[in-house]
């Protein structure tokens, strides 16, 4: 139920968010508690800021009162994805090419389904990430359709 009720919202916030230069990243619809939470997390290349978000929940929430989609109630939230932000089109790995991220696998890749190191390279098939493992460095090649997730990753 809540993987449809996320392409729905996708569908309604896409056309907002093109209005107003923004970009989609992720839905989530989740149970926490009793409450049911929709939440909307966008940036933009210069990022986003409170007004964005403002302006964005409250063109959605019209859209979403008209259309109704969501039988149980909820809260909407429209928020940044925050500096370490998920990884999820080609374009986003394209955009993060020299950045660190952190990548899980749905299976080992050479003994390995955690990775954390700088993106060297995405070619639309796998991603080439160099990994510092104690005082050497090790590049994996990982398939795109191996990896579970991916974001951004800040390092201390």
């Amino acid at each position: 139920m809540s993987k449809k009720i996320t392409e729905i919202a996708a569908e309604i916030v896409t056309p907002i968010l093109d209005e107003l230069e923004l970009e989609l990243v992720d839905v989530e619809f989740k149970k926490e508690g009793p409450n049911w939470f929709l939440r909307i997390f966008i940036d933009s290349d210069s990022g986003v800021d409170l007004e964005d978000c403002g302006k964005v929940s409250e063109k959605l929430s019209e859209q979403m009162d008209k259309l109704d989609p969501i039988q149980q109630a909820y809260f909407l939230e429209v928020s940044s994805p925050g500096a370490e932000r998920p990884l999820k089109k080609d374009a986003d790995f394209k955009k993060s090419v020299g950045r660190n991220i952190h990548v899980t696998t749905y299976e080992p890749i050479d003994g390995e389904k955690a990775f954390e190191g700088v993106l060297q390279s995405f070619d639309g098939e796998a991603i080439s990430i160099e990994v510092k493992i104690k005082t050497r460095k090790k590049v994996f090649t990982i398939p795109i359709d191996k990896v579970a997730s991916a974001r951004l990753a800040i390092i201390f």
